[in-house]
């Protein structure tokens, strides 16, 4: 869970994207996912580096579970198992052996309806690409079903594996109750060399100074995760995480570059 910092952003601006290029298009009217990459595949359904996370399990793809499209829209999917064990979906744009879709600096953006409900955990988040001396991470969103007036955005830079101090910080925002279950919103990050700016429906809600630490190329990640510390036992059997898109944009001026 993110540190809070005290004060957001005031509304303001939303991106200019005519300022950018797109760079990673996925707009779900079909869907290529395998387990590992094994099928050179967009995405594969695990993290890159040791698979799951939570309190359910993330399932290799298989007909109509985890996830499905219809209509360009991706259904990612929690239910039990016929041995009343949970399952659910992740979507990582790189594999483990460091291929797939990264980028340095720009914005990432996706489009998603939230699950109903104690217990849901979906998250849009990215990761930073080169893990040897310690992991970048950047939740644009993180969802817990238990307040469903509020969602969460942070950074981690996690250096305790590698014998130094881990390093948080983020920020809560409130909402109408239910509306993240309710309709469709859109999440993004807009990652610069000295600056780094969370937004929602495009309007900015949290910033901090960009890390050093963050001058590399991160990789888009979306889950449908349950827990995160929470009791799962009230958590609707199925819940459903809806993306509408993943896109990701480069800055075309100097800005994008050191």
């Amino acid at each position: 869970m993110p540190i809070v910092s005290p004060q957001p952003l005031r509304a303001g601006d939303a991106p200019d994207l005519k300022a950018y290029s797109l760079t990673f298009e996925e707009n779900f009217d079909t869907l290529s996912v395998s387990a590992w990459g094994e099928r050179k595949s967009r995405w594969i359904a695990h993290t890159p580096w040791n698979g799951d996370f939570g309190a359910a399990s993330f399932s290799d793809p298989a007909y109509g579970f985890p996830f499905t499209v219809a209509e360009g829209i991706l259904r990612i999917e929690a239910k039990k198992d016929a041995q009343g064990v949970w399952r659910a979906g992740l979507l990582s744009a790189t594999n483990p052996r460091g291929e797939g879709f990264s980028q340095k600096f720009g914005y990432f953006e996706a489009r998603m309806k939230l699950p109903p409900g104690k217990g849901v955990w979906p998250a849009f988040w990215l990761i930073g690409l080169d893990r040897s001396a310690f992991t970048a991470e950047i939740d644009v969103l993180e969802y817990y079903g238990r307040a469903p007036y509020e969602f969460s955005s942070g950074y981690h830079i996690w250096r305790e594996s590698h014998g130094g101090k881990n390093q948080s910080d983020g920020y809560w925002t409130s909402v109408p109750e239910g509306s993240l279950s309710s309709d469709f919103h859109t999440w993004g990050v807009d990652i610069g060399p000295k600056r780094t700016t969370i937004y929602f429906d495009r309007q900015p809600v949290w910033g901090f100074d960009t890390p050093p630490e963050f001058h590399m190329p991160f990789f888009p990640l979306v889950n449908l995760a349950l827990g995160a510390g929470w009791p799962i036992d009230e958590t609707p059997d199925p819940s459903h995480l809806f993306v509408d898109y993943v896109h990701v944009y480069q800055r075309n001026d100097l800005y994008a570059t050191e």
